[in-house]
């Protein structure tokens, strides 16, 4: 649903790779690039380190996100955490 959604807002999508994983989705308009790490939920420690450690590992300045169901704010170190559906019914990230 959020790779529908970031084509459907006009965003080029793409896989990133890094030397110990992936990053779910490059999402990139206005040559503006958005990396984005998206999980059903962050309930536990080990969920929230793997999705979090993966945007950490990206030494540039672009806007990294997690997306998740969960209504409790998790940013952190500069990455930001949205909700799935406030995400779904939003124009663009935010």
């Amino acid at each position: 649903m959020i790779y529908n959604d970031l084509i459907i807002k006009e965003y080029e999508v793409y896989i990133g790779k890094l030397k110990n994983g992936e990053i779910d989705f490059i999402a990139s308009k206005n040559n503006e690039l958005n990396y984005i790490q998206v999980t059903y939920s962050l309930n536990s420690n080990e969920t929230i380190n793997r999705e979090f450690s993966a945007l950490e590992e990206i030494s540039d300045n672009y806007n990294k996100y997690v997306i998740s169901l969960d209504e409790e704010d998790y940013s952190k170190n500069g990455i930001k955490h949205i909700n799935a559906i406030k995400f779904l019914l939003s124009d663009e990230l935010n």
